[in-house]
């Protein structure tokens, strides 16, 4: 076979021909006239000559043209269409390595074994090409499943296989001697991705074939598209062997999923009996998007054309890029005539990348049977012969195997047929992918993607992509013929519903309440949160079927609560959870929650104390204690301070000394209503005064007003006003049945036997009027919205205290992933901004402005002492500077008796015998100041040595003085002196010792 053996023709001796040839000429001699025998024999010499010649030539025994065979072994599906392609490509591609080194001394014989789709064949043929014929290197096979065990061999053989297979599990690392002629399927995943993120689609169904071939790419995939956040929501995995009924039913139970974005990755024929069965469930109509991989989208043209235009119109594919080129052009036309010579009664196939790869890669493995060196190749060492040798046993080991890897590994063809075919340590690297929209018979390009710069819409010919801002794919055509991009997602037609599960608990129910028709037992939901999701679903832009189921929440301590609800989603017995669900980090943790459609905090509802106004001491309040305090305490002191400064000049402030302590006392507190009926001599004296008038009119005035207020206006004072004040003290606190706001409480550490449970705003009552004591709480801890209802009602008895703390809202909760998340969050906005919204809460909420505002403890608090800091500082140091001022004038104009040589006991003594006199004020006869001063000490010494002589009843005179005051003066008829104590003046002692 002349095609099988690169068109040698088999010739064992050269000896071996020769005679037989001489035989047959002396036979003809023997028959034909002697006149003839010259001719004849001239004729026989030269046919023996060139004969011999020729077959010394094709054999390299010419010791001018010595030639080099290489075996090269190629393993091929034969029976398959690709298997034909890679056929054709491969001849041509060793003919025009010929052709290009017609005086080199390598020529690489084809052996080429048909694997016949199984793979003990391609192990047989492997084992035999590497065992009898010993190949230098080996292309193939195809599938993934027969490359696996060739590559051990040539691992064990040290013999290159070059494989066109596209399992990602082929690894080049964990095999040193396979190289990796084709792209891996995994490449393609993130352009898949790039795709499915560009239209804005949330998950995505994975269609596959049941083999090595068709799992392979499922992780790769899986991760490309959750790294862009997309959820692959069920994997399809159809039997390469599975009848037209079994695909039949496997679409109709896709069809009954709400995902509408298919991924195929099945090889051409069993693609094909999908599309048609796809076709036939309804599956290509507008709204559905089908992506095809890489092996079904680059060998379209396998794909009956009957099939594409019937069953496959507006599919998304795409595939490895192949630059045009004139060369390119000028071999698919060689490439078309080889196929009809080859294979004249098939219809005509059509060339394809596989193809384009194969030849690649025959031609960088020619290449490097060059590099490696014209001198002959030695055949496969042989192992030590033993008995019952096997024929794995048998192999023997490349001794150029590893210098074909290392020419190998990293090498590039530039440009090859099939763009630029560079092989990176063993495998050939990517290159960009396009993205074509199946329209009638054939493919539109409709966009690129590389690695680097992702999706565009058009590509340069250097491969990189244009510069332009359009990161868009062309117009494309979905099935159905629709120019509208699919959702991605549709709600099931097939009469299932969207399973919403509503809480049943039996209480509140102007936010949920669940009632069940007795006839028909159709469940229907009530109340703020159903009432929202239904104006919800009625603004989706599509029919969402849905249907209520109760879920129960009791009163008993062990029943369930609203996390176990929201759990119901997770397994999925229910589809979607609508009701008064409050959003919670932890809950969206394993759920999807749409935008809230109420705010929500949590706080605290406490009683309100009793009218103050009916207490008999409310007149103490307005000042707290130590306000009270203070005031008496200056009352006190500024008389004081008077009594000292009017006590020698003042009449009024002289007398016994029971009098002139009630007079400190009464003077000073009846500045309070200016009752004070005492004249006022001293400047000092005035000048304390009216800083203290001041001070208490300020102090009148502030507590009338604060008395007034609680008097006059109503008093809303909580009974505790901070949540650990109810720790401390042991209350009982109450929260709603099944909410979280246990979890919360118990997080702040209240104690859980002191937590009570209730379900109505009637239970809240109750609790909270009959208090901790007997049998209730003293405080209810919930959610805002709840409180305001429950203030709402009962306005008058309850308020709010406490700090507030923040809360998501309610919300609606969806499975995670879930598409239709995205769309009722938009719907939800456009309801809240709306009147709807209003009217949604004045139907169960009531009018919250029908009880009066309750912003915070609505109390009136009573004066502190720091209210009046100022106040009463400006009045000490007023009063204290005056107090100074007078005794240093005081000490002055006594200095004599300080100067004496008594002891300080009697000076002391003197001194306030000096100051209890009574000055005269009147304008009598003056003396000297020195004069004056000498005659008084004299005077007050000789009554202290004479004191004890005398008899009590004896009335001592003191000498008059006259007082010429620098300050002025003023009669004692206009009721104030403007004497000052200790002017130099001439005194005279006009008082006795009673009056003193």
């Amino acid at each position: 076979d002349t095609s099988l053996n690169g068109g040698y023709i088999p010739c064992t001796s050269t000896t071996a021909s020769c005679p037989t040839l001489i035989l047959l000429s002396t036979r003809v001699f023997q028959m034909h006239n002697q006149r003839c025998r010259f001719l004849i024999i001239f004729i026989q010499l030269v046919s023996i000559i060139s004969f011999c010649h020729y077959v010394i030539r094709i054999r390299g025994e010419d010791n001018n043209t010595s030639v080099v065979k290489v075996d090269v072994g190629i393993i091929l599906d034969l029976e398959t269409e690709v298997g034909k392609v890679m056929h054709i490509s491969i001849l041509l591609a060793l003919a025009d390595y010929h052709a290009n080194t017609s005086r080199g001394a390598i020529r690489i014989v084809p052996h080429i074994r048909d694997s016949k789709k199984d793979d003990v064949e391609a192990a047989s043929a492997a084992i035999y090409l590497l065992k009898d014929v010993q190949v230098q290197a080996i292309f193939g096979p195809q599938m993934s499943t027969q490359t696996d065990f060739v590559i051990d061999l040539g691992n064990r053989v040290k013999v290159p296989i070059i494989s066109p297979a596209t399992s990602p599990l082929l690894t080049v690392k964990e095999n040193p001697f396979f190289i990796r002629g084709t792209l891996p399927s995994s490449s393609q995943t993130k352009a898949i991705a790039a795709i499915v993120k560009n239209y804005n689609w949330r998950e995505v169904v994975v269609i596959y074939e049941e083999s090595p071939y068709g799992t392979g790419i499922l992780p790769y995939l899986t991760d490309a598209l959750l790294e862009i956040n997309i959820l692959v929501s069920y994997r399809s995995g159809i039997s390469p062997s599975a009848n037209d009924d079994q695909i039949l039913r496997e679409l109709y139970k896709l069809k009954t999923m709400q995902t509408r974005v298919f991924i195929v990755h099945l090889q051409e024929n069993l693609a094909s009996r999908l599309f048609l069965k796809a076709k036939e469930a309804g599956m290509m109509n507008s709204g559905y998007a089908w992506i095809i991989t890489d092996v079904l989208t680059s060998l379209l043209d396998l794909v009956d054309t009957s099939v594409i235009e019937s069953s496959m119109q507006g599919v998304l594919g795409v595939k490895s890029y192949v630059p045009r080129s004139n060369e390119l052009d000028m071999f698919t036309k060689r490439w078309r005539k080889r196929f009809r010579q080859e294979y004249p009664d098939m219809d005509q196939v059509e060339l394809n990348v596989l193809g384009l790869w194969a030849y690649d890669s025959i031609t960088l493995l020619a290449e490097a049977v060059g590099k490696v060196g014209t001198t002959a190749i030695p055949k496969l060492k042989k192992p030590d012969t033993r008995e019952n040798i096997t024929d794995l046993d048998a192999l023997g080991t490349s001794e150029v195997g590893s210098l074909l890897i290392d020419s190998m590994q990293n090498t590039e063809l530039k440009p090859g047929l099939s763009g630029d075919f560079r092989i990176v340590d063993r495998e050939l690297q990517p290159s960009p992918y396009q993205i074509v929209n199946i329209i009638g018979k054939g493919e539109k390009i409709v966009g690129f993607w590389t690695e680097k710069d992702g999706i565009s819409h058009k590509l340069k010919m250097n491969g990189k992509t244009a510069k332009t801002n359009n990161k868009q794919l062309g117009v494309i055509i979905w099935p159905g013929e629709s120019t509208i991009v699919p959702r991605g997602w549709e709600i099931p037609t097939s009469g299932k519903k969207l399973r919403v599960g509503v809480p049943d608990k039996g209480g509140l129910e102007q936010f949920i309440k669940v009632e069940r028709d007795p006839m028909t037992q159709a469940v229907s939901a009530t109340g703020l949160g159903p009432d929202v999701f239904k104006e919800v679903i009625l603004s989706l832009k599509y029919a969402v079927p849905y249907e209520f189921i109760p879920f129960p929440i009791a009163h008993s301590p062990t029943s369930q609560n609203y996390d176990d609800l929201v759990h119901k989603i997770t397994s999925k017995e229910y589809d979607a959870v609508v009701g008064d669900i409050t959003i919670l980090a932890s809950r969206s943790e394993y759920v999807d929650f749409t935008l809230p459609f109420s705010e929500s905090s949590i706080s605290a509802v406490v009683p309100i104390r009793n009218d103050d106004r009916k207490n008999a001491w409310i007149f103490l309040k307005p000042l707290k204690t130590e306000l009270w305090i203070a005031t008496g305490a200056f009352f006190v002191f500024i008389g004081f301070v008077v009594w000292v400064l009017e006590h020698r000049v003042n009449k009024d402030f002289r007398g016994p000394k029971r009098k002139q302590v009630g007079m400190i006392f009464w003077f000073s507190f009846s500045t309070l209503v200016f009752a004070h009926k005492e004249k006022i001599t001293s400047n000092l004296s005035r000048f304390v005064l009216i800083v203290w008038v001041f001070v208490v009119l300020v102090l009148t005035s502030s507590y009338t007003a604060s008395l007034t207020s609680m008097i006059t206006v109503q008093q809303l004072q909580p009974t505790v006003t901070d949540l650990n004040d109810l720790i401390k003290n042991g209350e009982y606190v109450g929260y709603q049945k099944g909410s979280f706001v246990k979890d919360v409480l118990t997080r702040m550490k209240f104690d859980s036997s002191k937590l009570r449970s209730y379900s109505t705003l009637e239970e809240y009552n109750d609790a909270l009027s009959r208090g901790s004591k007997n049998g209730g709480v003293g405080a209810i801890v919930d959610e805002l919205p709840y409180l305001r209802l429950l203030l709402n009602k009962y306005c008058r008895k309850y308020i709010m205290v406490g700090p507030t703390y923040k809360a998501a809202g309610f919300g609606f909760a969806f499975p995670k992933g879930s598409p239709l998340v995205p769309d009722v969050s938009r719907a939800v906005l456009k309801v809240i901004e709306g009147e709807t919204m209003n009217n949604i809460i004045q139907k169960w909420l009531g009018n919250e402005t029908d009880c009066p505002k309750q912003d915070g403890m609505a109390t009136a608090s009573s004066l502190t002492l720091d209210s009046f800091k100022g106040l009463f500082l400006i009045a000490g140091v007023s009063a204290g500077s005056s107090l100074l001022l007078f005794f240093l004038i005081f000490l002055y104009q006594n200095r004599e008796i300080l100067v004496t040589d008594d002891s300080i006991g009697k000076k002391l003594c003197a001194i306030a015998k000096v100051f209890d006199l009574m000055r005269d004020n009147s304008n009598s006869t003056s003396k000297k100041p020195s004069e004056g001063n000498e005659s008084l000490t004299a005077t007050v010494f000789a009554e202290s040595e004479a004191s004890i002589e005398m008899s009590p009843n004896l009335h001592l005179q003191s000498p008059e003085i006259g007082i010429s005051d620098g300050l002025g003066e003023s009669r004692a008829s206009e009721g104030f002196s403007t004497t000052e104590p200790g002017t130099p003046v001439h005194e005279t002692m006009s008082g006795t010792i009673e009056e003193r």
